[in-house]
């Protein structure tokens, strides 16, 4: 996984770059395998000039096999921007691998996106197998 750290109006030095950074991957890193690249912006966006909520972070991050997503949080720190939007990044990607498990479509069948078990055709074949065995089971009886 890339990890890549952008600062605006905030001094970009490798002590911060490395502590953003490690302080995001640690958040997400239950999801390493599953992420191809993280970017994370941080900004104050007032500048010099002080005020409340004006610490940014934005984190950019792309899953495997899926469009990139991107969340942002707002704090009076920049501890509190990165770790709220860490958390929103985590949460993001819990809700996306959460649509991603198995889920049973209907009593037998089990849909799951992330195993390739073959066409629909030897799927078709499988449940007309099954009811033909249903079928010799019923009219023995």
């Amino acid at each position: 996984m890339q990890v890549q750290v952008n600062s605006n109006h905030i001094q970009g030095s490798e002590t911060l770059q490395e502590w953003v950074g490690s302080a995001v991957t640690s958040e997400l890193s239950r999801f390493e395998e599953l992420l191809t690249r993280v970017e994370i912006h941080v900004s104050d966006e007032n500048a010099h000039k002080g005020g409340d909520q004006d610490k940014r972070c934005q984190i950019e991050f792309r899953p495997k096999g899926h469009q990139s997503m991107s969340v942002s949080h707002k704090a009076e720190s920049l501890r509190l921007a990165v770790d709220g939007a860490a958390v929103k990044a985590r949460h993001a990607l819990e809700h996306l691998t959460g649509k991603l498990q198995a889920r049973v479509i209907s009593p037998g069948l089990l849909d799951d996106p992330l195993l390739d078990e073959g066409t629909g055709a030897d799927r078709d074949a499988l449940i007309e197998e099954e009811f033909l065995t249903r079928q010799e089971r019923l009219d023995g009886d």
